[in-house]
């Protein structure tokens, strides 16, 4: 059974899976705290402005899986500049997104604030941003710039989408 396949039964369980370089990571399926925030932070991305230059979509999608160079993540909320090839909507994409928003569950915070940045920052991810609902924190990494912010603050990514948190 190859690995991917185990992954997506994994949600049977009640459990979320995820590989970080060799780093195999599991935590329960995200609470209705974390599924509010999620909502709210998704609704909230769209361009910059009506005349950037940048051809972005802003197409965002929550908790799917994503085929890293590295690794097979789930980011709570994944920006896209485009759709997924319609082969791949049926199973991990292989993407890359310009930016990750996480929302940190209450005993993940490590996973969530430490090892995910670097992760997703060395696979080519533009933007992160790890939001806090506990704290009302927000954290942005960019591969040259670390930023923590109260929140509600509005970011602007590199792609040319912008999120409220």
């Amino acid at each position: 059974m190859e690995i991917e396949h185990l992954f997506l039964q994994s949600d049977k369980l009640g459990i979320r899976l995820e590989i970080m370089g060799n780093l195999p990571v599991w935590e329960p399926q995200p609470v209705y705290r974390h599924q509010k925030h999620a909502r709210r932070i998704s609704e909230s991305i769209r361009p910059l402005n009506n005349t950037s230059s940048k051809s972005c979509g802003c197409i965002w999608i929550q908790d799917v899986y994503i085929k890293f160079p590295n690794g097979l993540k789930r980011p709570d909320i994944s920006i896209l500049c485009h759709e997924p090839p319609e082969e791949e909507q049926d199973h991990a994409i292989t993407i890359i997104p310009e930016a990750v928003v996480e929302i940190i569950s209450k005993g993940f915070e490590r996973k969530d604030l430490k090892e995910g940045p670097a992760f997703y920052l060395a696979n080519g991810v533009k933007d992160i941003i790890v939001f806090d609902p506990f704290t009302k924190k927000t954290y942005h990494f960019r591969p040259d710039f670390e930023a923590q912010y109260e929140t509600p603050v509005t970011i602007s990514l590199e792609c040319g989408c912008k999120v409220d948190l």
